[in-house]
């Protein structure tokens, strides 16, 4: 066991979040679980492969996993979400980081691949990113965003990046993908009101077929056939719908300033 806490924010994973914890159960002897109200028996499956499972409302993504930081008993805190898999390349990766003591780094790029339905493993050219998953908790924190879930890390901190992979199965279905970006969207709105931010309406009009062109080619979702086709379809969909939703409430909050005004005169 190394001196690494593992967390994870989940509601509603009973299928997925097994895979998860069993791929790293044998790294760590505190494994936390942030559940948020699920109903399909995801409290139980994580209990059942040694998790400590803690209720807490959700309260948005950064926040969440803020909360989850708060509950870790170690220094070093690795971040995992319930449909994401760490391959045994990068639990090797991962041991021998501590193999001689303290990492020589506070903080470390995990690069996570997108893995579709039906794929035994991801495409070679699969679209990839390297946040921060695993670091230090002196090192920084979660944002407190209610959408966006990236570590904050402090000024000088020294990071470093793993090569081992992260199986990111996110997609269950075509439908289901869709109904949880819809959801996201309504956040993605609301967030934008809060930090004040105003998209021009204009890009209301481009957004979808340049978010297709981008999912498409640049992330070469045209290698993966039809269902990459599909894919990218859903993707410029939900880039769509956060633009039209902010729009929507620009648009409704501006016809009730003009009827507060019009009442008062």
């Amino acid at each position: 066991m190394l001196p690494v806490s593992v967390f994870i924010i989940a509601k509603n994973e009973a299928d997925r979040i097994g895979a998860t914890i069993r791929a790293i159960r044998g790294l760590t002897d505190d494994l936390v679980v942030v559940d948020s109200g699920s109903t399909d028996g995801t409290q139980a499956v994580a209990e059942e492969l040694g998790a400590r499972v803690i209720f807490n409302p959700w309260p948005g993504y950064g926040l969440q996993k803020r909360f989850a930081e708060d509950q870790c008993r170690h220094e070093w805190l690795l971040n995992l979400d319930a449909d994401e898999v760490v391959s045994p390349e990068l639990l090797a990766e991962i041991r021998a980081l501590f193999a001689h003591g303290e990492p020589s780094c506070q903080a470390y790029g995990i690069r996570i691949v997108e893995t579709f339905p039906g794929e035994a493993a991801p495409h070679p050219l699969a679209y990839r990113v390297a946040p921060v998953r695993l670091y230090r908790r002196d090192a920084g924190r979660y944002s407190s965003s209610l959408v966006h879930d990236r570590v904050d890390l402090n000024p000088g901190t020294k990071t470093g990046k793993l090569k081992g992979l992260v199986h990111h199965r996110s997609v269950r279905s075509l439908g289901d993908q869709l109904a949880k970006l819809n959801s996201y969207t309504d956040q993605q709105a609301v967030d934008f009101e809060v930090r004040g931010i105003s998209i021009p309406t204009w890009r209301v009009y481009f957004e979808f077929p340049a978010a297709f062109l981008k999912a498409y080619f640049g992330r070469l979702h045209i290698l993966r056939g039809t269902y990459g086709f599909l894919i990218a379809m859903n993707y410029a969909t939900w880039r769509h719908l956060r633009l039209a939703k902010h729009y929507e409430r620009k648009r409704m909050n501006a016809l009730a300033k003009a009827s507060s005004r019009a009442e008062r005169a």
